[in-house]
């Protein structure tokens, strides 16, 4: 059942999951955010000491679009890690003070946010965007619905010969279809789903559509910048519209502690970060330090390179992505939130890097089929391109079955990599989650009737996380509380609620700070200092607040 070595299906990941939770109570908690479309749990597993206490904390999801198994896969493995963290272990050998970072934050792990589609997928090999749903409100027209036609137990690809077909086989590799030339003399193909044309007209065979027979992209259908159909494909009817996506909204808003988001998919061998929708040098350049700092990591830990979403990752020129999960992460949560595309399929075909590097998806050559189809036979044992068989097609007549199966190969690592890709991935997040802002509450009694209260941030990010992040309503100030017992009073009563305002952290990103011409530092940034003065005996109870980065306690006697 490892998910190192193989893809689970539902069954087999809740099993995973609920063995963890009752194996280390703890520290580990497995609840549901609600149900999937077709009912089944939405499993999120919370990883940390005390882990109803509010803290820091990081998320951590894969497997948002259905045929991105390996998501799901990197998600369990940094779950694994941080329980061994948290139970003394030290697999990845991080440095002690790495260690000792983590050990103060929460992990919140949504493995996988499409349970309906994955299932689809590994059970039938179907395309599935995200979800199976199908809430189209023009399906009187003609248009593609998936079927198994030879009833293999697979829903696989149709080609049917046609004189404009676009596609020819390649003559060194038979079965292989490829972009046709002009030099081609044929047969020529179409390719179609394995399916039926709903509302055929005996002659219009409809072009498949990038959802295929389902409506939603789980990508669009967040709040933020979200913009309806047909502006967005896939963007639902309105943002959250999908049970899946409104489950981890509603988690998220409740949840305004957690300073980094991490967002599995495949494929690719990149990460890709903020901003999505300006250039870089519109955004907060405190932020992008930080940015840069966690790229550093990422190339080294993983290879990966990091990229913008502006910059590299648009479809089309100046045609942002809308609605999608870390830009609500980023701009609306005040998350440090980025995607990471695993699995980098184009390395193992010995392509060169692209700028932008969005073109490797859609500057694929004919040598570049060839490549994959030879990795395919000597590194995947076949499991990409399948023969092609005869059928008689109710609709299109004689057609063949069988062509590229993207699961395990393309969308995905092959079974014998995943534990390489998922161990480097979560090397390089657990350094982020080191980041947190780790805030510490020191009382000292100076004589019978005087404190001194001592409020310090001694982690990486600031107590509101990203510069960016202060402005947002989530980012609530340091607040102590002093209560009175026994016959205990403040002497000042106005002072039992001290707005502490944000601290500094000591991190200030990569390239953002110091100079070998001006090698100063800041003042006191990270800390405030203040006295308490009371009357009469008893204890002081210091409460130090803020929804950002919890609570902590401390307890003085007087008099």
């Amino acid at each position: 059942m490892s998910f190192r070595s193989r893809y689970l299906d539902y069954a087999e990941l809740t099993a995973q999951l609920t063995i963890w939770a009752k194996a280390h109570p703890e520290i580990a908690r497995l609840s549901s955010l609600g149900r999937s479309a077709e009912g089944r749990e939405l499993w999120l597993l919370t990883v940390g000491a005390n882990p109803d206490d509010g803290r820091p904390a990081v998320w951590v999801d894969g497997n948002m679009h259905a045929s991105e198994l390996c998501g799901s896969s990197a998600a369990l493995a940094i779950a694994e890690d941080a329980l061994k963290l948290h139970l003394g272990e030290n697999p990845q050998g991080l440095p002690d003070p790495v260690v000792e970072a983590i050990r103060g934050a929460l992990f919140y792990v949504m493995p996988r946010i499409s349970p309906d589609g994955a299932e689809g997928v590994l059970k039938t090999g179907r395309y599935i965007r995200s979800s199976p749903v199908d809430a189209r409100q023009d399906l009187h027209r003609p248009h593609w619905k998936s079927q198994d036609l030879d009833s293999d137990g697979m829903v696989r690809l149709m080609r049917v010969v046609c004189e404009s077909g676009e596609l020819v086989e390649s003559p060194a590799h038979p079965g292989l279809l490829i972009p046709r030339r002009i030099e081609h003399s044929g047969p020529f193909y179409k390719v179609y789903p394995e399916g039926t044309i709903s509302h055929y007209d005996g002659s219009t065979i409809p072009s498949p559509n990038f959802l295929a027979d389902n409506s939603y992209d789980f990508n669009r259908n967040f709040p933020w910048g979200w913009k309806p159909e047909p502006e967005q494909v896939g963007a639902g009817a309105y943002p959250g519209s999908a049970p899946e996506t409104r489950a981890i909204i509603e988690f998220a808003c409740a949840h305004p502690n957690i300073f980094a988001w991490m967002n599995f998919h495949t494929f690719g061998g990149v990460f890709i970060r903020p901003a999505g929708h300006h250039a870089d040098h519109k955004m907060d350049q405190a932020d992008l330090a930080v940015f840069r700092q966690i790229e550093k990591w990422n190339t080294e830990l993983t290879g990966y390179p990091t990229v913008s979403g502006f910059h590299e990752f648009l479809y089309e020129p100046d045609k942002p992505l809308y609605g999608d999960l870390t830009d609500f992460a980023y701009n609306q949560r005040g998350a440090i939130a980025y995607v990471c595309e695993l699995w980098d399929i184009f390395k193992q075909l010995g392509i060169e890097r692209k700028k932008p590097f969005v073109d490797h998806y859609t500057h694929f050559d004919v040598e570049h089929y060839e490549a994959l189809a030879r990795w395919d036979r000597n590194s995947n044992q076949g499991r990409i391109f399948q023969p092609w068989k005869r059928f008689d097609h109710p609709q299109l007549g004689p057609v063949e079955i069988g062509g590229t199966d993207i699961r395990v190969g393309i969308s995905n690592p092959p079974y014998e990599l995943i534990d390489e890709v998922v161990t480097a991935q979560s090397r390089a997040f657990l350094r982020v989650a080191s980041l947190l802002p780790r805030v510490r509450l020191d009382v000292r009694r100076l004589d019978d009737d005087t404190i001194e209260v001592l409020v310090k941030n001694q982690g990486y990010l600031a107590t509101h996380g990203l510069a960016s992040a202060k402005a947002l309503p989530v980012s609530e100030p340091l607040r102590l509380s002093v209560a009175c017992e026994g016959g205990l009073s403040l002497l000042a009563p106005d002072t039992s609620v001290i707005e502490i305002g944000h601290l500094e952290g000591w991190g200030q990103g990569l390239h953002n700070g110091g100079s070998v011409f001006l090698p100063w530092t800041r003042g006191n940034v990270s800390e405030k200092r203040l006295r308490l003065a009371f009357k009469g005996k008893g204890t002081a109870r210091l409460t130090l607040a803020s929804c950002r980065v919890g609570v902590s306690t401390r307890s003085v006697t007087l008099g």
